[in-house]
């Protein structure tokens, strides 16, 4: 078992089925819960189920209105750092980050990326080499990368 409160927030992520996914890969690595924020779906949602495979209900949830309400309250509950992953200029190599023992992930719309609003009350911005010209993956895949380089 690893020493991490890993907390996972989802800002604005636009399908379900990435959602349910990120639920699995948070179940898989213990995490602590996931806060969903704006439109992402939230439990209990069809689509979201179907890919969770359960683990909706094994991963503790709530909702937020926005990803930056979420962090003010999650730094109120004594969160150390939180860090947006997400390919900005200033951003540290996620393999390379030193992280605390609580800490949140932040993971942003598909197409979008992570809310300014957001990222202005983020700690860190931490995010994987992109070596292709596209410079994005899937959140999802995104998700089990950053969160098994967490807990490994």
């Amino acid at each position: 078992m690893h020493n991490y409160e890993i907390t996972i927030v989802l800002d604005r992520l636009r399908s379900a089925f990435n959602v349910g996914n990120i639920f699995r890969i948070a179940d898989a690595v213990g995490a602590k819960e996931i806060i969903c924020c704006g439109y992402t779906a939230t439990p209990p949602h069809p689509k979201l189920e179907k890919s969770a495979m359960g683990a909706d209900k094994m991963v503790k949830s709530r909702h937020f209105a926005s990803a930056k309400d979420a962090i003010i309250q999650l730094k109120k509950e004594g969160i150390e750092c939180v860090c947006a992953v997400d390919t900005l200029e200033n951003a540290k190599l996620a393999s390379e980050f030193n992280y605390p023992a609580k800490v949140a992930i932040v993971l942003g719309n598909e197409a979008l990326g992570i809310q300014n609003e957001t990222l202005e009350v983020c700690d860190e911005a931490i995010c994987l080499p992109m070596f292709g010209e596209k410079k994005s993956i899937n959140v999802g895949n995104c998700a089990a990368v950053v969160l098994f380089g967490i807990v490994s």
